[in-house]
């Protein structure tokens, strides 16, 4: 018979459709903030699981949502293993590493400040870089007082390194 004739659930289809989260290949560090984050999402990824799984039969929306907390656990579960933290406590002073707390001085006159976070830290919103960003490339390693040039997609531009604090 052809597959044509043949009935797939709409769950079977949509169960291939979700595709999973890359694990970066570099090294996942983090802040200790960052680790007890990661253990926090990983207990409340768990607690989801549970509470869909025992109504995930008799519901296809709580099956959906089922299938991207277990893919998401794999994720977490994974990034949990791999984590490394980093304490920026014994970092040197004045110098740009993993951890810091950055203010930058743009071209313009503009302040900018930015904390250097694992990647499942990072939220642009509120300031946190991933280590692994083109912005934090340019930081780590540099010092108060040192200029240095970010290469974003806009074009490149040059920064001044204004001060550094590790929390």
């Amino acid at each position: 018979m052809s597959r044509a004739f043949v009935k797939e659930s709409d769950d079977d289809l949509s169960a291939g459709e979700l595709p999973e989260r890359p694990v970066p290949a570099h090294a996942n560090y983090v802040t200790p903030l960052g680790m007890e984050q990661l253990r926090v999402r990983v207990r409340d990824l768990a607690e989801q699981h549970e509470q869909l799984k025992a109504v995930a039969e008799e519901d296809s929306e709580a099956k959906r949502k089922l299938r991207e907390v277990e893919r998401d656990q794999r994720y977490f579960n994974a990034q949990l293993e791999r984590a490394e933290v980093v304490d920026p406590a014994g970092h040197p002073p004045g110098e740009v590493r993993f951890g810091a707390t950055v203010k930058v001085e743009e071209a313009d006159g503009r302040i900018e400040t930015f904390h250097i976070v694992g990647d499942d830290e990072a939220d642009v919103t509120v300031g946190k870089i991933s280590w692994g960003s083109p912005l934090a490339h340019s930081l780590i390693g540099a010092k108060v007082g040192e200029t240095v040039k970010w290469q974003r997609p806009a074009g490149d531009t040059e920064v001044e390194i204004v001060a550094v604090e590790y929390r």
